[in-house]
């Protein structure tokens, strides 16, 4: 009997086919998961004052999709684990859709609001689902980059909407931002039908001709026999991939995970505040700093730029070089330039640091997401980053109110972004705390520092290599 180690056939195969379409799908469904988060900043400005909101009250509106998103964080990135992350991700695509879409029809803050909260948790729900497929799926040497491509997703919808929300928005009002991410929903029977299921979730129920396939699809080398038992095997949790039906969340405080857990929540936290600050109130910011809502709304495409080229830009350095150290120097970047921003400067260095600002917050988020997918073993690594990203969601929630009511203050443009930058520091001092030792990738061993799991006494065979 061959005992074949898939998810060490995962981190050890060469780029293929199958990878590229696991890297389209996830990235596509960001892309999508992106615009719907960024058309309630784009639309912010409209949205105040056709419903005759103030900032503090506009500020706890658009918090509403990330209280959603917080549960989606949690619940849906525990929930996979039980169901498979297939129906997982199709779930979250269909709330984000169809509930964006219906706060498109609302004419009142309390609806709207309503409509927001459903769609958030969709929104919440697809993000750690997808960074633990594009974890899994990716080979090792390649996965920061993969991850962190995949995340730049993101940064494409926020762009998408600034894009079509500055046309949409003259031509047939703020409504039809929102009516226009109803689209997706269409796409479900297709994402259940190409999306590759967790490796994870098929060993535990002993869906082997489904593995067979999968293997084939990963190692195009492998050759399928009645005889072979697929397994994963984990230096921390190898009983859990085989045994447990449910990756418990106490397991991210063992092992000696508990300090670096918390360190995760913080950081996550401090970093989408950044995130969220700026992106709700940059048009706003802006607006009320004398430019025109196009120029406004150039910002936002630009901030998104930026974060798309620190994301990839960050994932490429991370699989380099040491990704711990790498997303420390991203947030004191962060700090820095959006401090910065609060200053009088030429148009042109102004877009240069609103890009900085976007590659070191947002972008820094998709890196850090990118750790935490490797710092966790596979048997808890949708828990872990859903549990990150939901106790982060916080950061997210309280930004949009705490800038409402520095602008209500009437506060000078500089402390405004000086407000949004101290979190940047604090977020830096965390990842420094973060003890790698205890992650799963440093328990792959010397070298592997991008790695996933550990490989226990599995023996080798030829179908498991093809490098």
């Amino acid at each position: 009997m061959r005992q074949i180690d898939i998810q060490r056939m995962a981190s050890e195969a060469r780029l293929n086919a199958f990878h590229y379409g696991v890297l389209g799908w996830c990235a596509l469904i960001i892309i999508f998961d992106g615009y719907d988060l960024a058309v309630a900043g784009i639309a912010l400005p409209s949205i105040m004052k056709e419903m005759a909101i103030q900032p503090g009250q506009a500020g706890l509106l658009v918090s509403t999709a990330l209280f959603g998103m917080m549960f989606g964080n949690i619940l849906l990135g525990t929930i996979a684990d039980r169901i498979g992350r297939r129906w997982a991700i199709a779930a979250c695509i269909a709330l984000f859709s169809v509930f964006t879409a219906a706060a498109g029809l609302c004419s009142n803050p309390l609806l709207f609001g309503a409509a927001r909260f459903l769609a958030g948790v969709g929104i919440g729900g697809v993000m750690p689902n997808v960074i633990a497929q594009m974890t899994e799926y990716a080979p090792r040497r390649v996965r920061s980059t993969m991850v962190t491509l995949m995340f730049s997703g993101y940064s494409v919808g926020g762009m998408l909407a600034a894009v079509l929300g500055k046309n949409l928005i003259e031509s047939y009002g703020w409504q039809s931002v929102f009516l226009a991410a109803g689209l997706p929903v269409l796409l479900i029977p297709l994402v259940l039908k190409s999306m590759p299921e967790s490796v994870a979730y098929l060993v535990r129920r002993g869906r082997t001709d489904e593995l067979r396939r999968l293997a084939a699809s990963i190692d195009p080398t492998y050759r399928a026999d009645a005889n072979d038992r697929f397994v994963i095997v984990d230096a921390d949790a190898a009983a859990a991939e085989t045994v447990a039906p449910v990756a418990p969340i106490s397991q991210l405080f063992r092992q000696g995970r508990a300090l670096s857990t918390l360190m995760f929540w913080l950081s996550c936290f401090m970093c989408l505040f950044m995130v969220y600050a700026l992106s709700s109130w940059l048009t706003k910011l802006m607006a009320s700093a004398g430019y025109t809502l196009g120029s406004a709304l150039t910002f936002v495409l630009v901030l998104n730029l930026g974060g798309m080229i620190g994301a990839i830009g960050g994932g490429w350095l991370a699989d380099r070089f040491h990704i711990k150290y790498v997303l420390i120097g991203m947030y004191v970047l962060a700090a820095v330039s959006i401090t910065l921003l609060g200053h009088p400067v030429s148009t042109g260095w102004l877009y240069l640091l609103v890009g900085l600002a976007g590659a070191s917050t947002i972008g820094t988020q998709i890196v850090g997401c990118a750790y935490a997918g490797q710092f966790y073993p596979n048997a808890i690594r949708a828990t872990g980053i859903g549990w990150t990203l939901g106790m982060g969601r916080g950061g997210a929630i309280l930004a949009p109110i705490v800038i409402g009511v520095l602008v209500a203050m009437g506060l000078p443009l500089g402390q405004n972004f000086i407000a949004i930058a101290v979190p940047g520091l604090v977020a830096a001092v965390a990842v420094l705390m973060i003890d790698h030792g205890r992650s799963a990738s440093a328990a792959a061993g010397p070298g592997n520092a991008a790695g996933s799991a550990r490989l226990a006494d599995v023996p080798r065979n030829p179908a498991n290599s093809n490098t």
